[in-house]
């Protein structure tokens, strides 16, 4: 197996660089080839799942070289391997992309600089300072690389912490699961998973279910916590799980796209736990800590990029942290599929269509609320004011709605937008919409209809 893997990295030499072959590749050993599947062994999730995006093809190539046949490929990871050979492993897996989610890696500017510190602060003194710890800000600004970073400092430092992480959504899935089931013991187990912790980070639970030393925890992180609300049964069994680990002195870290008072359908009693310790925000990243985050990131994939190519990237990728990593991964690409050099030409060739254009459609508040009128056939000043015709109110609330879901903007700007309405005004406005839309598919179809054709719009 050993010289047949050899055989397939020579090829592999043919297409890709030496140092490609050993960044990627170093950790990868041949498990066996049975029927029409190559298996191969990798317990470094990160670079598990960079081989399986990107050189899958290759390494299916090169077995069609050698045997004239097409064969599947099959990666696996520490427990998928321990499953094969059928005996328990004793660790499982680590964290998702544990190499990459740490507090060194993790790049501090004046927009993030509080939440690092909170983050820090709380693996320093777990249950004693922040708790709960509230992290909020928009998607793919490195809310879940500083859960990860909690979590890996904890395990690092005390071998006897204990420590799971999900996602809200798996927590709500797994409780759903439970109640099914019908019986006491189903439901005790449950509780005691979440309840009886050290370290409990709700997100990506298959990297952490089995290990014995975190089914026990002290500190809760659930990411993407506003998938909670809504939902009754689960808010009344988390309610419980908070109050259970809270008054044990047990961490909790929470995250969220926005505060506790702007998640509708939120219950009040947990709306106000969640603002008992330090809620943070983490807002995009300037000029400056971009370019530093694309270095970083670079530097992390095995490539130095020349300034001039860093500085193209953090002028013109500003949305968030993950386009950075996917523009670096296409650029990658260009560069090991057809041997580019990385300069800017390559680089505008290459994520072209990520980049911010002069002619990009952005939804404005004021082009949201001009489709509305239309669309309803009421004018901009009765929108705005103080008419309570029921015709009127669903079109305002509507607006207010989707410049909500479609713009940055936060309850207060939208509020005075419509006549210096205050937040809770607003808050209301879109817990209505929200509610209408479940309860009635027509009503559903026309706010879906609408923002269609807003995003239409150029």
């Amino acid at each position: 197996m050993k010289d047949l893997w050899d055989s397939v990295l020579k090829r592999l030499s043919h297409e890709l660089s030496e140092t490609t072959i050993n960044t990627w590749f170093d950790e990868v050993t041949v498990v066996t080839m049975e029927d029409s599947a190559f298996v191969l062994h990798c317990s470094n999730t990160f670079k598990k799942s960079t081989i399986e995006a990107r050189f899958l093809p290759h390494i299916k190539a090169a077995l069609r070289d050698l045997f004239s046949t097409d064969l599947e490929v099959k990666i696996l990871d520490d427990q998928q391997l321990a499953a094969y050979h059928g005996v328990a492993p004793d660790r499982p897996g680590d964290l998702s992309e544990s190499e990459a989610f740490t507090f060194e890696t993790y790049v501090v500017g004046p927009q993030n600089k509080l939440a690092f510190a909170a983050a820090k602060a709380v693996t320093e003194k777990p249950g004693e300072n922040y708790n709960p710890l509230f992290i909020y800000g928009g998607a793919g600004l490195g809310k879940t690389h500083l859960m990860h970073s909690i979590a890996h400092f904890i395990i690092e430092n005390d071998d006897d912490s204990k420590v799971l992480y999900v996602t809200s959504e798996e927590f709500t899935n797994e409780l759903i699961e439970t109640i099914r089931n019908g019986n006491n013991t189903a439901m005790s187990k449950f509780r005691e998973k979440y309840r009886n912790i050290d370290v409990l980070l709700i997100d990506d639970i298959q990297f952490i279910i089995g290990r014995e030393k975190y089914r026990q925890t002290d500190i809760l992180l659930m990411d993407d916590i506003q998938f909670i609300a809504g939902k009754i049964q689960t808010q009344e069994e988390f309610f419980h799980t908070f109050n259970t680990l809270y008054e044990s002195g047990r961490q909790i870290v929470l995250t969220s796209d926005r505060p506790p008072k702007e998640i509708t359908q939120l219950e009040d009693r947990l709306q106000t736990r969640f603002e008992w310790g330090l809620m943070v925000d983490v807002a995009p990243p300037d000029f400056e800590t971009r370019f530093a985050i694309v270095q970083n990131k670079a530097a992390m994939l095995g490539v130095k990029l020349p300034n001039e190519v860093t500085d193209y990237i953090a002028e013109n990728i500003t949305s968030n942290v993950r386009q950075i990593e996917g523009t670096l991964n296409k650029i990658l690409a260009y560069r090991d599929l057809l041997d580019d050099q990385v300069n800017e030409e390559t680089v505008s060739r290459a994520i072209r269509d990520m980049l911010k254009k002069s002619n990009d459609f952005a939804p404005t508040p004021a082009i949201i609320v001009g489709y509305i009128c239309s669309y309803f056939h009421v004018d901009e000043e009765t929108l705005r004011g103080q008419s309570r015709s029921r015709d009127v109110v669903a079109a305002r609330q509507i607006a207010m709605y989707l410049i909500r879901r479609m713009t940055s903007m936060s309850l207060n700007d939208i509020g005075k937008e419509f006549g210096d309405r205050d937040h809770s005004t607003i808050l209301h406005s879109l817990d209505k919409v929200e509610s209408t839309m479940r309860s009635d598919p027509a009503f559903a179809e026309k706010v879906k209809e609408i923002t269609t054709n807003i995003n239409s719009k150029k």
